[in-house]
């Protein structure tokens, strides 16, 4: 194990050598202040002068009739802070569980938020140090989530893994406290059910008011005790007949699955779950939170599972992250707004030569399907917004149009369809990146440090103008100043130890 993270690391490291060399230089948005923000060019702006264009291979060309990009909406946050506590253990990431658009999904955003359900829709962009080379986001956001006492009451069907890798410290420890807090911020017209699970699956609580019925539920989460083996099959699938059962109409019905996910008895592909709980999702609209807790984490099954079964996951890894899942974002986690909600972002081929997005790799949807109900979408809740960035090269001059996104989504009681639009021309593009919002600048952050931790990998060429990881963090450093935001300066953090631990192998 230790030979292998060491290969990912130096193979991170060499990339970011082979580029540097390669004459890929910083973005303005990425300079350092102090001894580094000195000039190196002609534009006295402390940073290197621009390289020659990027290259396009592995991007998107845009044909003469337009060309689109459409993708599943996905709010997860798991893969960036799970990448967080892997790297204050001193450990690399595997470069499988870097998924960018987490990363760039776990920061607070400047966007506008629409007055009823739905989305609004922003799109801006700024010019980086690479001729004709622009970052570009897309950003979207729904409505600011009510007070408690004013949302749907819930029906939530607590599954949680008691296997024995769960005794570890921060697993089921944190798993009880998580749920406890959970539901003393419940409502009381509000259901909880409990099912757990290790070599076998059973109901613990059936769906239960928490109404005059409080103690109850904390009594069947208190007495929580690590058992055995891990058959996450098994408790999903009586956690979602759990649910069926228990089912309330009106409510936001939804499983939510606490477990590292290192399943190792019974069914354990992600794709055979699902089958089995097809209908009870389907028919009956239940939807999956998933939270994963341990040092060691089966990621990619809980990323399937909530992808392709109606929901979307959160990693926790200590106290004050699991107040911030299951308090500070508790309407968001557990109230809908839109379901299968997708995003198709036309680019203009007058304007626009070449695009890529950044990250989605396993939520891209056919074009063709972009209005096609019967293709699953993400579901989303309150508060929430969600944001995708693409490296755009434009043609040489041009000027105009360069890009329309179009949101499309399920109104989550009625299942009536609704669109909203965004545009933006090449006259609205800043001049750099430095010059965009600070919130643009945290995004352009956080998608350079997920590119550089995938250096090596399949994933596509890098993004243009990719920095070094000690550049990165000053930059990140700064904006948390800037913003004042502790999210920032823990990403900030975060680049720092991914430096050392490169710098170290």
């Amino acid at each position: 194990m230790e030979r292998n993270r060491a290969r990912r690391s130096r193979r991170t490291r060499g990339t970011l050598l082979a580029l540097t060399a390669a004459g890929t230089l910083v973005l303005t948005a990425c300079g350092a202040g102090g001894a580094e923000n000195q000039s190196n060019g002609p534009d006295n702006r402390g940073l290197p002068a621009p390289a020659p264009a990027h290259g396009d291979q592995g991007f998107e060309s845009a044909p003469s009739d337009g060309h689109l990009s459409t993708f599943a909406l996905d709010v997860d946050t798991a893969s960036y802070t799970y990448a967080r506590r892997t790297l204050a253990d001193g450990r690399t990431p595997d470069p499988s569980t870097v998924r960018p658009e987490e990363f760039v999904n776990s920061f607070r955003q400047d966007y506008r938020r629409p007055d009823g359900n739905g989305f609004s829709v922003t799109v801006d962009g700024a010019r980086t140090a690479e001729p004709n080379w622009s970052l570009v986001r897309v950003g979207l956001a729904t409505r600011t989530a009510e007070p408690t006492g004013h949302r749907p009451p819930a029906a939530l069907t607590f599954v949680i893994d008691v296997s024995g890798s769960m005794d570890e410290p921060g697993r089921l420890d944190l798993a009880r406290q998580s749920l406890s807090t959970m539901t003393d911020r419940l409502r009381d017209d509000d259901s909880v059910a409990v099912v757990t699970f290790s070599e076998h699956a059973r109901t613990v609580l059936p769906m239960t008011r928490l109404g005059g019925h409080r103690g109850e539920v904390h009594d069947a989460i208190d007495g929580l005790e690590a058992l055995s083996s891990t058959n996450l099959g098994a408790g999903v699938e009586i956690g979602y007949a759990t649910a069926v059962e228990g089912l309330r109409k009106g409510a936001t019905n939804r499983v939510v699955l606490v477990s590292d996910a290192l399943a190792n008895d019974g069914e354990t592909s992600p794709d055979a779950i699902l089958r089995r709980i097809d209908s009870a999702r389907r028919e009956h609209g239940i939807t999956l939170f998933g939270v994963g807790v341990g040092s060691d984490y089966g990621d990619a099954l809980m990323e399937r599972l909530a992808d392709k079964g109606d929901g979307h996951t959160a990693y926790v890894s200590d106290a004050d992250e699991a107040r911030k899942v299951f308090c500070g974002q508790l309407p968001q986690n557990i109230e809908l707004t839109a379901r299968d909600a997708k995003a198709q972002v036309a680019f203009d081929p007058h304007t626009v030569a070449a695009f890529r997005l950044v990250g989605y790799d396993d939520r891209k949807v056919a074009d063709d399907d972009f209005r096609n109900d019967r293709v699953d979408g993400g579901e989303v809740g309150p508060g929430h917004t969600v944001t995708a960035l693409y490296a755009v090269r434009t043609r040489p001059g041009a000027d105009g149009h360069l890009a329309t996104a179009t949101v499309r989504w399920l109104d989550p009681s009625t299942r009536a369809p609704q669109e909203e639009s965004g545009a933006l021309e090449t006259g609205a593009l800043k001049d750099s990146v430095r010059e965009a919002s600070p919130r643009f600048q945290v995004t352009a952050v956080a998608a350079y440090f997920a590119d550089a931790l995938r250096a090596g990998t399949d994933h596509g060429p890098a993004l243009p103008g990719a920095p070094s990881l000690t550049r990165l963090a000053a930059r990140a450093a700064t904006l948390a100043g800037t913003t004042e935001d502790r999210d920032v300066q823990a990403l900030a953090d975060a680049i720092r130890e991914a430096d050392r631990t490169d710098t170290a192998d």
